[in-house]
């Protein structure tokens, strides 16, 4: 390890070009990223499976998806501040080993308990991942690169969401279902051994004190937040299982932002939310994914259930949607559409594609007597979408962020896109359910079980009706949802840009909504 590299220096953005080997540490970081998020979606073509080798109910189902968002989701921004505070490759690494360890036990699975408890544990590592990823990244490269690595980082993010059911229908077709999570193993091994040899040290060099009553309330804020949004679909929004979660997760979470506020280390510091940069990017960052998570959950269960496709089958169908974002990004179409659009108007444009998408997917390909070419054009519109604006809004985030708090930028950035999965599973889940309740009565937990007790091809032709007259109400939800905080997220930032402008015009950085502000209070109080 160099000089440079040296676990002592200072978190700096870097200068003269960044890190020599930057970009095969890169490399390696986006290595350990597909790995996670692969994991996210590979699991979603084999419901199926799952359903019939495990006997698994829609809520088990929905468990094993979500009891790693909500450990991970729970977990991120502690993780982004131990981060920052003990060494960003030592959690690095540890996160790649604990995740290994989780897919192992997930794969070795025989019940519904234990792959639902390997998932959870599959979270903590998960977290450890997502956020020093982002947070090296952030200390590697220099301003004049960091938009295409953040953009290549992004890209290596939507290829994992998508190709998770190509990945998942391939292995399915010659395996049985235990090996989506084996095969990771071999890919943290790889991926633990070149960030020990190949990633530099960073932390934070100011030697802040740990906040541990910020990581307590954090973590039970995030989790019962998380954990009522999920089971709101199950249990109904009005019922004791989900309201007292929820006012938990309410309570507890005032009670961290107001304990932020007054202690002198924060881990997370509350004035980042008067910097409307920041709070329009958080904005468009949650809807994006709520619209993404609902609709790839929901749709690849129409192409199997619905369409009867196989599972190699669905996940070549669903592939056309990260080949997109792959080749904008990997030809650098993305960044460049940054730098000449600019952020708010390139996230209004980006966001606005992707509900252009769900809207397509709804009214064309939706259905059950839709066509698979409004199915692919909505999957490419959404592709184009999430190649533009995934890659501005990472940035504005973490800009906004002083580089010594790369770790909870990066924790708060993954929280936002993990409560924004989870929330659209959720919602969009419970829109389709309550839309097809209202067409057709059955006892059945789950749809292939219905399918299977209808007594006639009149039954089940009903059956899938009403499942995909669901599906095109939700992706029609998801897409307003979508488009309505591309406007918002879109104002916001122009805003605070109209704000750093006039603020550098006056020689004063204390206009409301600037930039600077925040940063300039973090270091205060660090």
């Amino acid at each position: 390890m160099t000089a440079t590299t040296a676990a002592n220096e200072p978190p700096a953005a870097p200068v003269g070009g960044g890190h020599p080997q930057r970009w095969l540490i890169l490399g390696v970081i986006c290595l350990a990223q597909l790995t996670v998020l692969l994991d996210n979606t590979v699991l979603s073509v084999a419901i199926p499976s799952l359903t019939s080798e495990l006997h698994a109910s829609t809520s088990d189902i929905q468990w094993m998806i979500n009891a790693y968002s909500l450990v991970q989701s729970g977990l991120l921004l502690t993780a982004g501040n131990a981060a920052d505070r003990y060494g960003r490759k030592k959690l690095l690494a540890a996160g790649l080993a604990l995740f290994g360890l989780g897919s192992l036990a997930a794969g070795l699975a025989d019940s519904t308990a234990q792959l639902i408890a390997a998932r959870a544990g599959m979270g903590v590592g998960g977290a450890l991942l997502m956020t020093t990823t982002l947070a090296v990244v952030m200390q590697i490269f220099d301003d004049s690169e960091r938009v295409k690595a953040i953009a290549l980082w992004a890209t290596v993010g939507s290829l994992g969401f998508a190709a998770g059911p190509l990945i998942g229908g391939a292995i399915l077709n010659h395996f049985w279902w235990g090996m989506i999570f084996l095969i990771n193993i071999p890919v943290a091994l790889i991926g633990l051994i070149a960030v020990v040899k190949l990633v530099p040290e960073s932390k934070n060099p100011q030697g802040e004190r740990p906040d541990l009553v910020g990581a307590l309330l954090s973590t039970i804020g995030m989790t019962a937040a998380v954990y009522a949004i999920i089971t709101g679909p199950e249990h109904g929004w009005t019922s004791t299982e989900v309201l007292v979660p929820a006012a938990i997760g309410v309570v507890v979470l005032a009670g961290f932002a107001l304990w932020e506020l007054r202690v002198p280390y924060p881990m997370l510091d509350m004035h980042f939310f008067r910097n409307q940069k920041f709070v329009g990017a958080v904005a468009g960052a949650i809807l994006v994914m709520f619209g993404m998570g609902g609709s790839m959950f929901l749709l690849t269960q129409h192409l199997q259930f619905v369409l009867g496709y196989e599972p190699l089958e669905a996940g070549l169908r669903m592939a056309p949607l990260a080949l997109t974002v792959v080749a904008l990004n990997l030809t650098g179409v993305g960044p460049r559409i940054v730098m000449k659009l600019g952020t708010p108007l390139t996230v209004t444009v980006g966001m606005t594609l992707v509900a252009a998408g769900l809207g397509s997917i709804a009214l064309i390909g939706g259905g059950s007597d839709g066509t698979y070419w409004g199915m692919l054009l909505g999957l490419v519109l959404m592709g184009i979408g999430l190649a533009v604006s995934n890659p501005a809004m990472a940035n504005a985030i973490m800009s906004a962020i002083p580089p010594e708090k790369a770790g909870v930028g990066a924790g708060v950035n993954g929280t936002l896109a993990e409560f924004g999965n989870g929330l659209g599973v959720a919602v969009l889940g419970a829109v389709l359910n309550a839309r097809f309740a209202a067409l057709v009565t059955v006892t059945a937990t789950s749809l292939p079980a219905a399918l299977a007790a209808a007594g006639t091809d009149a039954e089940r032709a009903e059956i899938s009706g009403a499942f995909a007259s669901g599906l095109q109400t939700s992706q029609l939800v998801g897409a307003v949802a979508v488009f309505a905080g591309g406007l918002l997220a879109a104002a916001l930032l122009a805003r605070a840009e109209r704000s750093e402008r006039a603020a550098a015009a006056g020689g004063s950085g204390e206009t409301e909504g600037s930039g600077g502000d925040p940063s300039e209070k973090t270091g205060a109080s660090a």
